[in-house]
């Protein structure tokens, strides 16, 4: 059976350019009949990153340290982009404009007024697919949560909770690296890296922020500098956003909290949703990966209940149902998603990639956080793009 090829380019070959690369590489992994992704192309000013790609990929065909004459090749349909937040700007909307599908990494600009401008490139240029990467709705815990959420479990939502914790900057000794220099991540800190993977499923259940109250800390102020000195650290290490919400199912205004931090004791890299409601409550992390936890409210005595769950997620794998999912697993589930909507405008597929609306309104509720923690006042979000 012949099937259609897309011929991706990834500029930025660093973490997860490899990660990429690699779902690539295993796409026979997916019991998938839709196109096939191909490495074609990869970009990266150091030139010694090349070398993984070129040794593992023989279809490459375009090696380069330019980002413009990457996306100006005919042999490229669609770009992965993964470089730091003050360069989504411009690198995302040339990649717009040179009429490539994009799958970039959040958070779609550095800050509101360049996100915006990537809106703009996007609205003149309506054929391409741009999306934003958010890996950890495609753990089959969370697809579980997703589905019993649509199915309106819970009742009436008194509050949810989603959050993303690091512990690696727990190491003082750890060398300061451009997520920590307002210049290249942004005044957002870790509300910018990691605040979209906290928002992906919120937002997408209509759950968006009226008013925001932000706690935002900088624990650490200088680091190794890599030169035998030291540099200031002047991003926000840790961020807890709690807002107010509606639930478009019942009109009805709820808590949803956001929890960003790269000081997470004992957290390596801990993803989790929680949603507590009247009538039942459920929540899943990728701290214990193979459980999705759910309650009934019966009277004044609730227990939790926990399912071990297999490693199926949306695209069925090769892998056995009762298996393990795994991070490598969701990075290729993510780019299934991604692949399905260039197959067909209107994808069929449970669970899409993350939107340019849904990039626009992070910035929304992160430039209001800004000023809540500045005023120390609850702060309403605004969403009008003027």
């Amino acid at each position: 059976m012949r099937r259609d090829k897309i011929r991706f380019g990834i500029i930025g070959l660093g973490l997860m350019g490899r990660e990429i690369a690699s779902s690539i590489a295993r796409w026979c992994h997916l019991l998938d009949d839709g196109p096939v992704p191909i490495l074609t192309g990869i970009c990266d000013v150091d030139e010694k990153k090349w070398e993984w790609y070129l040794e593992h990929f023989p279809t490459v065909v375009i090696q380069t340290n330019d980002y413009r004459e990457l996306i100006a090749s005919p042999d490229i349909d669609a770009v992965y982009c993964a470089i730091p937040h003050h360069l989504h700007e411009k690198v995302y909307i040339d990649i717009i404009q040179a009429k490539k599908h994009l799958l970039g990494e959040k958070p779609f600009g550095i800050d509101k007024p360049a996100n915006l401008k990537i809106w703009k490139a996007i609205e003149s240029n309506p054929d391409q697919i741009v999306r934003c990467s958010s890996e950890f709705p495609y753990f089959p815990g969370a697809l579980k949560l997703i589905r019993w959420i649509n199915e309106k479990r819970y009742g009436v939502l008194i509050e949810v909770r989603a959050g993303f914790h690091h512990s690696s900057d727990m190491d003082l000794s750890k060398p300061i690296n451009w997520k920590r220099q307002i210049e290249f991540n942004g005044e957002y800190g870790c509300m910018g890296d990691l605040g979209m993977h906290t928002q992906h499923i919120p937002f997408r259940m209509g759950w968006r922020p009226k008013t925001v109250f932000a706690d935002l800390q900088k624990i650490v102020d200088r680091r190794p500098d890599g030169k035998g000195g030291t540099a200031a650290c002047k991003t926000w290490d840790n961020a807890v956003l709690t807002c107010r919400a509606v639930d478009p199912f019942n009109s009805r205004e709820f808590s949803l909290v956001f929890e960003t931090k790269r000081m997470a004791p004992g957290a390596t890299n801990t993803w989790f949703i929680e949603v507590y409601g009247t009538e039942g409550s459920a929540k899943f992390s990728t701290h214990d990966p193979k459980a999705f936890y759910s309650l009934k409210s019966t009277g004044k005595e609730q227990g939790w209940t926990r399912v071990d769950i297999g490693s199926q997620s949306a695209i069925p794998s090769i892998t056995g149902g009762i298996f393990e999912f795994g991070f490598s697993d969701a990075v290729q589930q993510m780019l299934g998603a991604f692949v399905a909507e260039l197959k067909q405008k209107k994808s069929d597929h449970p669970f899409l990639t993350v939107t340019p609306a849904e990039t626009y309104s992070s910035h929304c509720v992160m430039s209001a956080a800004l000023l809540a923690h500045a005023t120390g006042k609850r702060v309403e979000v605004c969403y009008n793009k003027k």
